[in-house]
């Protein structure tokens, strides 16, 4: 049996006096793989301008390049311990584990890298990483007992047919080989995208929304491109996917439409640079700034941190209002009634005044103050002034300017005006009744309202 056997190879390297050479051979090959990768970790963390999402690429890279330094020194150790007449029978174990933990790794890095960059890994996303781990484990332990073989001979024998014709049919080894090599190809892919993107993000000479179309194109052709690669190393031939397209064709006119739509929309948002990430808009009942623009939708971040996602297509067919199109500057306001008989020519250069020199108040335009309309109250003044960041709101600003009013109400330098009430029919309709109850004589009767 090759595991009798295996286990038999094993005991005779340990009774042989070159076994403390393959376990030295081991031991330093752990070591130095180890010291490289912390020297590398430590290479680009000091580097000038690989802060963020790259230096966390590569810090979680060298957890990969660990493994697979140190199979690349067992390869080179199990050479030299034969050329000198050496056993290698421990060393030929050691290799595959290492495979198998570089292999564990880099799966894991893609797979962070690829679905959980935008927040803290959920308990499916863990589960599935156990399962990867536990699968390539199962094929080590099956390939060191030498019992992988007689696993892919039965695989290979067992068929399945899904035509009517006899050649149409395939092995169950043939089927599991080309999911493999389908996810392997679309995993890198994904990587691979990702990565560009966030090359593409950081390169700010570039507009926002072209960032975003380019990094989205290209990780859709590469998407497609290592699924038409995978199957064609699969052997299926890509004449058949003129059936599937005539399929999604249909599918798309039946019940499709609105998800190609909103596709559709998300290339022309990008391309016609009508949003850019950043920008404040609204659009129907919703108000924030833009974070993401997708493919399907875009998100915004309202100023209360609530994020509502908006399908492309309301953006493209609907009344959107933007904030900072072409001019980022937004006027904002506000309103206050002073008491008639107040002198305007002294009160409003005075509300400039407190506008003047408040954080994120714009020199240019000067703000500026207006007799809106004489009101039942008194004079009804609007007091504008104009802001270069809508994104952050108009709540702050206005309050800092309303506390500089208030400071100027409670010294008495501006004097605000209160609603007033006619009392005059009510006071000599009191007095008259008064008069009657204290004059001698009075009539007694019931006193009408």
């Amino acid at each position: 049996m090759p595991l009798s056997s295996l286990i038999d190879d094993l005991f005779d390297d340990l009774s042989r006096p070159g076994m403390p050479w393959q376990i030295g051979s081991i031991a330093a090959c752990m070591l130095v793989g180890w010291l490289v990768a912390r020297l590398v970790r430590a290479w680009s963390s000091r580097r000038p301008g690989h802060e963020g999402s790259l230096h966390t690429g590569v810090a979680s890279f060298t957890h990969v390049m660990a493994p697979l330094l140190v199979v690349g020194l067992l390869s080179l150790a199990q050479f030299l311990l034969a050329k000198y007449r050496f056993h290698t029978n421990i060393v030929k174990v050691a290799i595959p584990i290492f495979w198998s933990l570089g292999v564990i790794r880099l799966v894991f890095y893609l797979l962070r890298r690829v679905f959980a960059r935008r927040g803290p890994l959920d308990e499916s996303f863990v589960t599935l990483e156990k399962i990867v781990a536990l699968v390539v484990w199962v094929a080590v332990v099956l390939y060191i007992t030498g019992m992988w073989p007689d696993i892919f001979d039965f695989l290979d024998s067992y068929t399945l047919k899904y035509g009517p014709k006899k050649s149409s049919q395939v092995s169950l080894a043939d089927l599991l080989q080309g999911i493999v090599t389908v996810a392997v190809l679309l995993m890198l892919a994904l990587w691979a995208g990702t990565s560009l993107e966030e090359r593409l993000m950081g390169m700010t000479a570039l507009h926002s929304s072209l960032r975003a179309a380019l990094a989205r194109v290209s990780r859709a052709v590469l998407i497609v491109g290592a699924v038409l690669l995978s199957l064609n190393l699969v052997g299926i031939d890509l004449t058949v996917l003129s059936v599937f397209g005539g399929a999604l064709g249909v599918g798309l006119g039946l019940g499709m439409q609105r998800i190609a739509s909103n596709y559709v929309s998300g290339f022309i948002i990008l391309l016609e640079r009508s949003l850019s990430i950043g920008d404040m808009i609204s659009v129907t009942n919703f108000t924030g700034k833009v974070t993401q623009i997708n493919t399907r939708y875009t998100v915004l971040q309202g100023l209360d941190g609530v994020e509502t996602v908006v399908p492309n297509e309301m953006l493209i067919s609907g009344t959107v209002q933007n904030q900072s199109l072409s001019n980022r500057r937004v006027r904002a306001s506000t309103k206050i009634t002073v008491a008639y008989g107040s002198d305007l020519d002294v009160v409003m250069p005075l509300l400039i005044a407190q506008a003047v020199g408040t954080p994120r108040v714009l020199e240019e335009p000067a703000p500026g103050c207006s007799l809106s309309r004489f009101g039942p109250e008194g004079y009804e003044l609007d007091l504008g002034f104009w802001i270069a960041d809508p994104e952050n709101g108009q709540g702050g600003v206005v309050s800092e300017i309303n506390k500089k009013i208030y400071a100027l109400v409670q010294s008495g330098d501006i004097k605000l005006a209160y609603p007033s009430v006619d009392t005059r029919l009510l006071d000599s309709h009191i007095a008259s009744i008064v008069a009657r109850i204290t004059q001698p004589g009075a009539d007694s009767g019931p006193v009408s309202n």
